[in-house]
């Protein structure tokens, strides 16, 4: 018997990013040799003290289910993690743990979105956000933010997007794929259009707030403009700051009532988050950022490295990331290049399947809305990032002009 599947799961798609590491993993296991830049995931362990938390919480029988929103001790500590990193004050009851971001986002838009309720999404963006207003209802309206401009959003672009159906608003600095981070000022201008819309609430992912390069600091729009204190949602959590990935705790931090029906939501889904793992988060939100310096040193690195290789190479263009794990170029100007064995390119996946086989695995710029692009993660080793632009550049300069070219 044929299973008849809802409307609601055929609006979204399985992660491009989930597809492309499962084509690289196998072609490795099939013995070929390729170097995976597909995901956003760091190659540095869990700092010791955060794995030893864990273990001690096992011990004392910390087991058992938790609270749908979390431990009072996680929640307190992200409250003063908060007030202590982003100088924001919230309190323990405006704050959820759940598996994850991505269920922070899921839960936030299935608490508030009716159908046809429309959500801005700044192009390039994180799957997550269009797929997870698709599966609640919503329509995402997605404004093009291109390389021109830095792949940020202007305030002339949210203006012409809003409309009466518009309810959020999603934010997501440093971005992914990007790696665009806005400025005070920048921020101040879109709170200036939003504060002509008191409708819309917004949604600020700050995944990678302390990925940042050549000495940045992360202001929040709440930073800028806090009257948005009640119409914001604030989402973070462990898994690029801490490289805990594994672990599935992220934080949403925002009004009550938004908070409680969030929670309902989640009371109906997972309940609550792992007790071992949010004892790890615990542990990660006290113990410090220490650790995390010479980490970002080595992004960048790896980040200077692969812009320096990539920028050489005619037929690609670029942002010099400003935060994050990725590298996301425009790929324009190969289309239509012939490949050594003669066959041209005439698309970005031509040109995905051309570096694969050239030995290197990154992702289309399609599974962020934005083409002909791909996108190279550089949470992974040195002498990889130094190989794969070797791989890239070499691959590109083999190519020959096509027709009309």
């Amino acid at each position: 018997m044929a299973i008849s599947l809802s409307e609601r799961v055929q609006r979204v798609s399985l992660s491009a990013n989930a597809a492309a590491k499962q084509r690289t993993v196998s072609l490795k296991q099939a013995g070929v040799d390729i170097l995976d830049l597909t995901t956003g995931e760091p190659d540095f362990d869990t700092p010791m003290h955060i794995r030893q938390a864990a273990y001690e919480a096992m011990n004392r029988g910390e087991t058992k289910y938790t609270p749908t929103a979390g431990t009072k001790p996680l929640r307190e500590a992200v409250r003063q993690k908060l007030l202590r990193e982003n100088q924001l004050a919230f309190e323990t009851e405006n704050i959820i743990i759940a598996n994850g971001a991505k269920q922070i986002i899921f839960n936030a838009f299935a608490a508030t979105l009716n159908e046809g309720d429309e959500v801005i999404v700044p192009v390039p963006y994180w799957p997550t956000f269009p797929d997870s207003v698709r599966f609640n209802g919503g329509r995402p309206v997605l404004v093009e933010c291109p390389l021109e401009q830095g792949y940020r959003l202007t305030p002339e672009a949210l203006a012409a997007s809003i409309t009466p159906r518009t309810r959020w608003l999603v934010l997501n600095h440093p971005g992914n794929p990007s790696g665009a981070v806005y400025s005070r000022q920048a921020l101040l201008a879109l709170a200036d259009v939003l504060r002509q819309h008191p409708q819309v609430i917004v949604l600020l992912d700050e995944l990678y707030e302390h990925i940042l390069f050549d000495g940045r600091e992360h202001h929040n729009l709440l930073n800028v403009a806090a009257d948005f204190h009640e119409r914001s949602l604030l989402v973070g959590g462990v898994s690029k700051t801490y490289a805990m990935t594994g672990w599935r705790i992220g934080y949403g931090a925002g009004p009550k009532t938004l908070i409680t029906a969030m929670t309902v939501v989640q009371s109906q889904i997972s309940s609550g988050a792992g007790s071992v793992s949010q004892a790890a988060a615990l542990a990660a939100f006290n113990g410090g950022l220490d650790f995390l310096k010479p980490q970002v040193a080595a992004y960048q690195q790896r980040r200077d490295t692969l812009v320096a290789r990539l920028s050489a190479v005619e037929g690609l263009e670029l942002l010099t990331p400003q935060g994050g794990f990725f590298i996301f170029c425009r790929c324009a100007g190969l289309i239509g290049r012939r490949r050594p064995d003669g066959n041209a390119l005439t698309c970005e996946d031509d040109v995905l399947d051309y570096l694969l086989e050239n030995g290197v695995s990154g992702v289309g710029g399609s599974a962020y809305g934005l083409s002909p692009c791909f996108r190279l993660s550089i949470a992974t080793d040195i002498a990889t990032v130094e190989e794969a632009g070797r791989r890239i550049a070499a691959a590109c300069g083999r190519l020959v002009a096509g027709d009309g070219q």
